[in-house]
């Protein structure tokens, strides 16, 4: 049964309206969390909001939403001037137009969601939206409010519904050049590059996100599980880090070197095995036959 969605409303395209659910493609809810508790009693602890200035504890009646002009200088703004500007939501995700998918710069992606259709009513619509978007090969991009503030927001077929992708405004990306433009470009030699480009050859794989770990998390769970039991935690030294490359050739070649001795070792590793003998025999037998085929000839 899916999760409870997070919007409901209509997709539009044109004078084309079906009804449509909205839910989050990401959770967090598996990763472990940690609270402030009392060493004493065990009791998670409570925050309280304290005057920056004073240290004096403030009540919420005395609490209010502010603006800092400069460091000292705050405007208020009351709760209903700021609920004058927001956006009342439409319920309705509006496509205003259809984009190449590689125009759409990486930086821009921000959360995604997936689109179903609500009922049985709008399927019909909802397929031939979706459909129109595979045969054309593009990206719908339309406008919907969440938590009144309106977004724009990038539309995919995903398998049979569709995949919607929050884009970030202009002011939310950082330029690049603030950080790339003092970048030296040294001379480097060819053979560095084919080098580099043979490692590069032999780390060559598709992507396939089954194959993530996190070890970070794996070890957490391990330390709280470790910690409930009442076994003892082994404090690992962190390791040293490695100096400075000196040679750039001589590391290239090493890490070159380093991934054929891996790889021959592993073929070694399942020509050993039950499985890997097997097929060595019957290879081997294979490539006598023809020899003893052309003797009793």
């Amino acid at each position: 049964m899916a999760p409870r969605a997070y919007w409901k409303g209509s997709l539009k395209l044109s004078l084309v309206t079906c009804p449509v659910l909205l839910y989050p493609a990401t959770t967090s809810v598996e990763k472990t969390r940690f609270h402030m508790i009392n060493k004493e009693t065990g009791n998670r602890l409570k925050q309280q909001m304290v005057d920056s200035e004073t240290g004096d504890v403030v009540e919420g009646d005395q609490k209010a939403c502010g603006y800092e002009l400069k460091k000292g200088e705050a405007v208020e703004v009351e709760k209903e001037e700021l609920e004058a500007v927001q956006i009342e939501s439409t319920h309705t995700i509006d496509i205003d137009s259809f984009v190449p998918e590689d125009e759409i710069d990486k930086r821009y992606l921000n959360r995604p969601y997936y689109i179903a259709p609500d009922g049985k009513a709008g399927v019909d619509a909802f397929v031939v939206i979706r459909d129109a978007l595979k045969d054309k090969d593009r990206v719908a991009l339309a406008r919907i409010v969440l938590t009144n503030r309106e977004h724009i927001i990038a539309i995919e077929p995903l398998g049979k519904g569709l995949l919607g992708t929050t884009l970030r405004y202009p002011y939310e990306v950082r330029d690049e050049h603030e950080y790339f433009d003092d970048i030296r470009n040294p001379k480097i030699s060819k053979d560095m590059i084919e080098l580099a480009g043979h490692i590069l050859d032999t780390k060559a794989a598709h992507f396939d996100p089954s194959k993530f770990k996190d070890e970070y998390e794996n070890a957490l769970k391990t330390l709280v599980r470790r910690k409930a039991a009442g076994k003892p935690v082994k404090i690992v030294e962190p390791e040293e880090r490695p100096s400075n490359v000196i040679n750039l050739m001589d590391a290239l070649q090493q890490s070159l070197k380093g991934r054929s001795s891996a790889n021959k070792a592993s073929a070694k590793r399942r020509t050993h095995s039950p499985a890997g003998r097997s097929a060595h025999r019957t290879a081997k037998k294979a490539h006598r036959s023809p020899a003893r085929h052309r003797k009793a000839s």
